[in-house]
Order: C-alpha cells, then structure tokens, then sequence
C-alpha cells in the first residue's frame, strides 16, 4: 500500500491511524453546538447571557501521575 502511494511505510500507517481516529464524516464540536442552540431557539440575548456566566479562567492540564490516584 505505503509503494502504490508512494511514500515510505511509516507515512503510510501515520495515513490510516489519522483516517481511523479522525473520520471525515466526525461531527465538529462547534457545529453539533451551533446546531443546539438552534433547535433550542435561544436569542441574542440568551448567547450574551451565557457568555457573561462561563467561567473564563484557564483549564488546568490534566495529569496522570500516580500520586494522583489509589488503586484499588
């Protein structure tokens, strides 16, 4: 496969995991939220409104250290 597509076979499996864990039919974050909101008919004022209330401060990145869990 990696030959008829001429590249090396590391491109080429690079190529399917890509294609395996990001499908071209995927539905976006933002268009399955656009499309919520729509169906939900919120206003102008209900988008401002839920803007003034989110939380703006940064995620903090998550971790995976043992110490941050017990097993059990």
């Amino acid at each position: 496969r990696a030959a008829h597509h001429g590249r090396s076979t590391e491109a080429d499996i690079r190529d399917i995991i890509e294609a395996a864990v990001r499908p071209s039919e995927r539905v976006k974050l933002g268009s399955l939220l656009a499309a919520i909101g729509r169906d939900a008919e919120l206003s102008n004022s209900d988008v401002e409104a839920l803007q003034q209330n989110r939380d703006k401060a940064p995620a903090e990145p998550m971790t995976f250290e043992r110490s941050c869990w017990t097993p059990t």
